[in-house]
């Protein structure tokens, strides 16, 4: 399940009950299944609190067949059908029992029932693409009350209201009974977990509540990178902005056979647990500054990423007085860095930078480009002086 493009964000859908019908030919209908759901949501026993269960209906493939449903593959959008999956992966966000839920993609539904399986309070699905509306629709109305779907795009949608203010916790507290999960799409993967990984370090969206646990699926590699330790091959950018502030788990791996259509590549479960103390306490775009900057040239010492932090004028010497001050060897590799180093050259850099109001600001690919204008216009003014030379003789 995942997200499409083109939607309108923020535009929540009513419960109406449905009267989709199979055309002719096409077997079973599911017409007015909503109403007479009700009767099957809650068994009494007696002396005894009832636990949710879902009533019977359509499987999640026959939901895909019975509104056409078809995974687009320019949406990077794979289904995955498998329920025994789907509760696994519910499982690894831990207790759901009265839970309040954000889904990111429900599409068909499938980790949907899971979800609701697992006894949650309230349920929110986010999901972008019109075409999985009617089939959530008809999950809601099998579960009364617990349900809200927003037509939306989880990049734009405001979170900081998505769930009831008497859920806020500290953030020094337990995490909040409010949890993310979502088998998200290649394609919005990356900027959403880095999307979010600043909102923890500012406690806003999501995590204004508190430290809102996050269960998602990456790319195999993806996740690789998100959990990766120091000197693996896989380390990376994403490695330090996560881990300086999240507990990050890999938690297991699902392969690419699973999914309808079949991905080129394996998918993984991460769960998220935001840190009460991050691992380097400087604001976020100074971090994502540094660290993308060490990372820009992966196989080269790290000394020659940390130099693009500073204009030409004056480099060389800046460059090995951050080294040194940080204590950072600067023939080691980027992905051979420590937490601890990057700490220290992220501490450093913001001395430096309150030292020299106008370093923060610098932008090594910008200073690149006006070289790179200038020595076209003398290019051409050379040409065209030569030109005229020619023309005079």
């Amino acid at each position: 399940p995942s997200p499409g493009h083109g939607a309108n964000q923020g535009a929540e859908t009513g419960h109406a009950p449905l009267t989709t019908r199979r055309g002719p030919g096409e077997g079973t209908s599911f017409s007015g299944f909503a109403p007479a759901l009700h009767q099957f949501c809650l068994m009494a026993v007696p002396g005894k609190v009832a636990a949710f269960r879902l009533p019977p209906l359509p499987t999640v493939g026959e939901i895909i067949k019975l509104f056409r449903l078809k995974a687009q593959k320019q949406l990077s959008q794979n289904f995955l059908l498998d329920l025994r999956l789907t509760d696994k992966i519910v499982r690894q966000a831990g207790e759901l029992k009265n839970a309040h839920v954000c889904e990111v993609g429900p599409g068909p539904g499938g980790i949907t029932r899971s979800i609701l399986s697992a006894g949650v309070e309230q349920l929110l699905l986010i999901e972008k693409d019109a075409r999985f509306i009617p089939g959530l629709q008809m999950l809601s109305e099998a579960a009364p009350g617990k349900v809200r779907i927003v037509h939306g795009d989880i990049l734009t949608y405001k979170m900081e209201k998505a769930f009831p203010k008497h859920l806020k916790k500290n953030w020094e507290d337990e995490p909040p009974d409010i949890h993310i999960i979502g088998n998200l799409p290649f394609s919005v993967s990356t900027p959403l977990i880095i999307k979010w990984l600043e909102n923890v370090s500012k406690k806003d969206g999501p995590f204004i509540y508190g430290r809102t646990q996050m269960t998602l699926t990456f790319q195999k590699e993806v996740a690789e990178r998100l959990t990766a330790n120091p000197g693996g091959k896989q380390r990376s950018r994403l490695s330090i902005m996560s881990q300086h502030l999240c507990t990050v788990e890999n938690c297991f791996v699902i392969p690419g056979q699973a999914f309808v259509p079949k991905p080129e590549v394996d998918v993984a479960v991460v769960h998220f647990t935001p840190l009460v103390q991050p691992k380097i306490q400087q604001p976020f775009e100074l971090v994502e500054k540094v660290v993308r900057s060490v990372f820009q040239f992966r196989r080269k010492y790290c000394f020659r990423g940390i130099e693009t932090l500073f204009p030409e004028s004056g480099r060389l010497k800046r460059t090995e007085q951050l080294m040194m001050t940080a204590n950072v060897d600067p023939t080691l590799r980027p992905f051979q860095l420590s937490m601890s180093q990057f700490r220290n050259l992220c501490n450093t850099y913001r001395k430096m930078c309150d030292e020299d109001p106008g370093l923060f600001v610098y932008n090594y690919r910008e200073e690149l480009r006006q070289k790179k204008m200038m020595r076209n216009l003398q290019k051409s003014t050379s040409q065209r002086n030569q030109i005229e030379e020619e023309d005079q003789l």
